[in-house]
């Protein structure tokens, strides 16, 4: 089991393989890593992969009432 970046696994593989694996569009990995969202992805031993986002508790945005 290895775990990297979704930057760093796009490096190493190309995108269009990755969005693959992971279930996603192109462009979706496009937008996440444009967004500059901390996403590690793990490699499991049978070479699927799991991806999850790593966010901070509280967040910091607030929220407008309507």
């Amino acid at each position: 089991m290895k775990q990297v970046t979704l930057n760093e696994l796009v490096v190493d593989r190309n995108q269009s393989e990755v969005a693959r694996l992971l279930g996603v569009s192109s462009p979706a990995i496009t937008k996440a890593i444009k967004s500059g969202r901390t996403i590690l992805v793990t490699e499991h031993d049978d070479g699927t992969l799991e991806a999850k986002e790593l966010r901070p508790f509280p967040s910091n945005k607030k929220t407008q009432a309507a």
